[in-house]
């Protein structure tokens, strides 16, 4: 599709000139502005195992690193409340938060204490839709969202989870045993597999509805640099070349159970909160290792380093080491761009927060997208989107995943050779990491993006 490799060529070059991190020297956030409101953001980046396509700050789990690691997660989430941040909404990503079960509550639990938390997201895998996980969480938890991938198994042993996680059957059941436990049971899915064919797709969807899921969440695969060889040795080279016919199949198949809640998230009537956090908060506070904190349009990057981290929370410091502030041409962008993922674009409130319309603030862009056919509608109050302009905002938010990816390799750069090679799962608890833990004992687990 033309309109979708211009999209791309255009979102690499601007990736390249606008995510480009700086050191970050304060010991603290910048103070929170009064009044806002925020959603905390809680990484937890330790996984049993480490799936060949995802690029977000990762470890292979080990009991006493994990349990160190929560520690001072939630010593950080401290440094939060006492500067005053007002966090009404938590997202707990990873990595694999549920993978100690026990610490997890003891977390949200805290968070509860320190915040007017009014829900809480939580992300696991399907080996973890057991009574021993689940029902801790059923009372402390709204929104629990399932890394599935995939129903078919020769996708599933493609992607290493066919062992771990069980078959696609054995995964369909385990979903529907959790059915109405949750205020919101998303389910995440991935397609454009290299070997994907339209009727494993079928069967995907066939599956997902039988799954009796209350929403959905079906990502095209992407191919950022770190995880580019990885995905060739196990899935394939990814292409991009039938990703629209894909999403229009998609599209047209979740039709008849579901409603599009964002260009790649659906929802059945009543489904609830949607899969992006991003969408509903354009400020966000991170904590934790490799953990993103969005404030009042500039960037922060917490270390992406176990052991440095431990270190920085131990000196009373929050994990923050670099940063990136936006102008105001990337700040419009941006609002562009997640209000459209969103579904719709609010004109006032865009003339309101930059003080121009968005003709005449994002000329070129909204030329672009007219001329595609994006919008269905097109007002003096607002945008919305075309099925055409959902898989445009599909590819940029590709796009701009893979750019934010480019910037995780940024941070990930300055990991200590022994932790490096922890990522890549070459190797076990050693050097920094073991450092970390032992401090710990001694003292005493995705925004995001």
């Amino acid at each position: 599709m033309l309109a979708e490799r211009v999209l791309s060529a255009v979102m690499n070059r601007a990736n390249v000139k606008t995510l480009r991190l700086e050191p970050y020297a304060e010991p603290r956030l910048p103070a929170p502005i009064p009044g806002r409101e925020y959603l905390l953001y809680v990484h937890v980046p330790f996984c049993t195992r480490l799936c060949p396509y995802c690029s977000f700050n990762r470890f292979p789990f080990e009991e006493s690193r994990t349990v160190a690691y929560f520690k001072r997660l939630r010593e950080e989430m401290r440094f939060v409340a006492d500067q005053g941040f007002a966090c009404t909404s938590m997202y707990v990503g990873g990595g694999t938060p549920t993978v100690i079960i026990e610490e997890l509550c003891e977390t949200i639990d805290l968070a509860k204490s320190l915040f007017s938390i009014r829900e809480v997201s939580s992300e696991t895998n399907p080996d973890h839709l057991i009574e021993r996980v689940v029902g801790p969480l059923t009372e402390r938890v709204d929104r629990f969202s399932v890394g599935v991938q995939s129903f078919d198994d020769t996708l599933l042993k493609q992607m290493d989870r066919l062992d771990k996680y069980g078959s696609g059957a054995e995964i369909l059941e385990r979903i529907q045993s959790i059915e109405g436990r949750f205020h919101s049971l998303n389910v995440d899915m991935i397609f454009n597999f290299p070997t994907q064919t339209e009727e494993m797709l079928r069967r995907d969807v066939e599956m997902l509805v039988a799954s009796r899921t209350n929403q959905t969440t079906f990502y095209p695969l992407m191919a950022s640099p770190v995880v580019e060889e990885s995905l060739k040795r196990t899935v394939g080279e990814v292409s991009y070349d039938r990703e629209h016919r894909y999403y229009l199949l998609l599209s047209e198949l979740l039709a008849e159970s579901f409603d599009p809640a964002t260009s790649w998230t659906f929802s059945r009537t009543g489904g609830g909160m949607i899969d992006e956090y991003i969408v509903d908060y354009e400020d966000y506070v991170g904590i934790g290792s490799g953990a993103f904190s969005f404030l009042d349009g500039a960037l922060y990057v917490n270390t992406f380093s176990l052991g440095e981290y431990a270190q920085r929370i131990d000196a009373g410091q929050t994990g923050v080491t670099s940063r990136r502030a936006f102008g105001r041409g990337d700040r419009m962008r941006y609002r562009f761009l997640m209000s459209l993922f969103g579904m719709s674009l609010d004109k006032a409130a865009f003339r309101r927060d930059f003080g121009v319309s968005i003709e005449r603030g994002l000329p070129l862009e909204m030329a672009f997208m007219r001329m595609n056919g994006a919008f269905e509608i097109d007002d003096a109050e607002r945008l919305t989107l075309t099925v055409k302009g959902r898989y445009l905002l599909v590819a940029m938010m590709r796009q701009f995943f893979i750019g934010v990816n480019n910037l995780r390799d940024q941070a990930r750069a300055a990991l200590p050779p022994d932790e490096l090679a922890m990522f890549y799962g070459e190797t076990e608890c050693v050097g920094g990491a073991q450092e970390a833990v032992a401090a710990t004992e001694d003292a005493e687990h995705s925004p995001v993006p």
